[in-house]
């Protein structure tokens, strides 16, 4: 955005710059989606440069935050419309974390693949004050306003978001041994080796891929358990991995890989760790409109692929 001559819409950009960020990372981890996260900060900027009572405006942060969150909640609606007819398992689209770990946040919280999956089961209003608490550490009062209810309601919504994530959720793992174990498994993977595979799977682990519809040979449907897994990761190592390159690239707050074919992108990976630190996650996202944005990040980035 240019500044204008005008000196109110002047101040108006600036402040809408200033917290581009945070209101990205709110919207993104709401719907899950560069795309509908972008669509949001579109509406956002447009009612805010339009607002006749701009000027009566006394915390702007406030105002273009609670104007984000709402615009989100009622977004989820139509999203949660749309993947209801969605093919396959749905995943939240990987998105740059390298420049801001936190996208905005206070801290980098509910951007993992994992928590943004058991985020999209809530209702947009447990999601929205999972998210204002957890990532940008807004305190109740705050999150009370913005999403129209009593403090008490408030706190409620972020305790049972809480407990969903701890039930559904291990513990945090080390950057290191998350790279680490992603790279045994890329190794194990190419190679086709079942035994490997199993050593490094969790007993409950699950490979979801998301391809919605788009992609031919894309399991539509999740596969669990260590054996069936392990099997179905060696049975298309023969012809999956011809002429794949690797792409290393920080998304959602975790070490990942782009797979390249012929320089095209054909799916974005990620692994989730137990508590043990076996694979307990495979998370495979082959739709080609989620691999767009990542993609341009690994092209704009100029590093040398890895075969």
């Amino acid at each position: 955005m240019s500044t204008p001559s005008n000196p109110e819409l002047g101040k108006a950009i600036r402040d809408f710059s200033r917290l581009r960020g945070r209101l990205f990372g709110i919207a993104y981890r709401m719907l899950g989606t560069v795309a509908d996260a972008e669509d949001i900060l579109q509406d956002v900027w447009v009612k805010w440069q339009s607002y006749e009572d701009r000027d009566s405006v006394r915390d702007a942060t406030a105002f273009l935050v609670t104007m984000t969150t709402r615009l989100s909640i009622n977004a989820t609606q139509t999203a949660r419309v749309r993947r209801e007819t969605y093919v396959g398992p749905w995943l939240p689209e990987p998105v740059d974390t390298s420049a801001d770990p936190s996208l905005g946040a206070e801290r980098a919280a509910a951007l993992e693949t994992a928590v943004l999956v058991v985020l999209e089961k809530m209702s947009p209003t447990e999601r929205a004050a999972f998210v204002l608490r957890e990532a940008f550490e807004y305190p109740y009062d705050d999150i009370a306003e913005i999403l129209r209810m009593k403090k008490p309601a408030a706190r409620k919504l972020v305790s049972r978001a809480r407990q969903a994530i701890a039930s559904d959720r291990q513990t945090p793992v080390d950057r290191l041994d998350q790279r680490r174990l992603l790279s045994a498994f890329l190794v194990a993977a190419r190679a086709g080796d079942f035994d490997a595979l199993e050593t490094l799977f969790a007993t409950d682990v699950a490979s979801y891929s998301d391809g919605g519809g788009k992609v031919r040979n894309v399991s539509r449907i999740p596969v669990f358990g260590r054996v069936r897994v392990a099997k179905y990761v060696a049975a298309f190592a023969s012809h999956f991995w011809n002429g794949v390159t690797l792409d290393w690239v920080d998304a959602n707050g975790r070490p990942s890989v782009l797979l390249r074919r012929d320089g095209a992108p054909i799916a974005w990976l990620a692994v989730d760790l137990a508590d043990d630190g076996s694979i307990n996650r495979i998370y495979w996202v082959f739709n080609p409109a989620k691999l767009i944005r990542i993609t341009q990040v690994v092209a704009d980035r100029g590093e040398s692929t890895t075969q």
